[in-house]
């Protein structure tokens, strides 16, 4: 079984800090593309940063200067460093994972349950 879990959601005032983490555990082939989506209600999920297996990354425009995504590929976990959050940073941050589980197989997509992050005006 493939397992991602996140963590390092939580309530901060604007213009503070927290970091996101997300550990993917089980039969793991190969790792590509890892990212972070949020969700507000209301509102469309949204990609906020992706890296991929090279380091290259990108990010939504509203988050850029603010958030790093960075990752360790030996402990299979990747990192949301968010600083100077604001009120519309609020909703649920979803952890996204593109992998292989074994040689000839397809890639697939595998999504954490998701970790709330709100920031108070």
């Amino acid at each position: 079984q493939v397992q991602l879990v996140e963590s390092g959601g939580g309530l901060v005032q604007a213009g503070g800090s927290l970091r996101l983490s997300c550990a993917v555990s089980g039969s793991i082939f190969s790792i590509n593309a890892m990212g972070w989506y949020r969700q507000a209600p209301g509102k469309q999920r949204e990609l906020v940063a992706a890296i991929r297996s090279g380091g290259s990354t990108n990010y939504a425009d509203s988050v850029k200067g603010r958030f790093t995504i960075s990752r360790d590929n030996a402990k299979s976990t990747v990192y949301q460093q968010m600083n100077s959050l604001k009120p519309e940073d609020t909703g649920v941050y979803y952890c996204k994972v593109d992998m292989s589980v074994a040689v000839g197989y397809y890639a697939l997509d595998y999504w954490g349950k998701g970790t709330l992050v709100t920031v108070s005006a």
